[in-house]
């Protein structure tokens, strides 16, 4: 099972949005993780419901991703 894991994480696109006014996760951290996940992140200006209150940039990095395979 971890094989197949491994292969998933590598041709699966990994977009993060980290948002920059976060209070429960640092956006340090959430750096941290998306990078050590090996993912593309991008910074957003939201608390920690960015996905929901910047929904456009949500989908902007979701369509970014499709594109790029990644």
């Amino acid at each position: 099972m971890h094989g197949e894991l491994d292969v998933l994480r590598r041709v699966r696109p990994r977009p993060r949005g980290v948002a920059a006014d976060d209070r429960m996760i640092p956006p340090a951290a959430q750096r941290q993780m998306a990078q050590r996940a090996g993912a593309t992140f991008s910074e957003v200006n939201a608390s920690h419901s960015g996905y929901v209150s910047q929904a456009q940039a949500t989908a902007d990095l979701i369509k970014r991703a499709a594109a790029n395979g990644r």
